[in-house]
């Protein structure tokens, strides 16, 4: 569902809230900014959601509950149907290609897991326009942090994917 910013203005907070929630699911960055209505545009609205970002961020809990929204990228048959297309418009590619992007895959679904048990929550990564080679050497580039400098790497990547979703949500705006 789309909505202008008039329409969101008028929804109750708890209305508001819930739309919100679709773009991040941390409940007291959505209640926060729901709170900050009336918003007069997306620019607007996006710099007051950065603002209450930076605040959520610094509690673990907020953060947890944000990245809880977002389904584990680990399972090999859902990312063999993400990634399909890219291997489709590929076709110049040499047949070997199409062995190596199930490696690619298998080694992606590995190092989710592997993300997950070290840091206690799974690899956020704004994905928009990534191969599953890029967010593979994404992944395996920050597998070596510890997990204070993850949990600031995916609070950053988490604020871009709201920002992506808050501009989807409001595109009438």
């Amino acid at each position: 569902m789309s909505l202008t910013l008039p329409q969101f203005n008028e929804l109750s907070a708890a209305d508001a809230a819930s739309q919100l929630l679709t773009c991040c699911t941390s409940s007291n960055w959505a209640h926060k900014l729901a709170n900050t209505r009336p918003v007069k545009d997306l620019d607007g609205l996006l710099a007051k959601s950065d603002g209450i970002w930076e605040q959520v961020q610094t509690n673990d809990i907020d953060l947890l509950e944000a990245f809880d929204g977002h389904p584990q990228i680990g399972n090999v048959d859902s990312l063999k149907e993400k990634y399909r297309n890219t291997q489709d418009n590929a076709a110049h590619e040499q047949s070997g290609a199409n062995d190596a992007e199930d490696q690619v895959l298998e080694a992606l679904a590995q190092g989710n897991q592997d993300y997950l048990d070290k840091f206690g929550f799974i690899f956020i990564v704004f994905a928009t326009g990534k191969s599953a080679q890029q967010m593979l050497d994404l992944l395996l580039a920050r597998l070596p942090n510890d997990r204070a400098t993850e949990f600031a790497n995916a609070a950053t990547e988490q604020n871009k994917i709201t920002r992506l979703r808050l501009n989807k949500l409001f595109s009438n705006a």
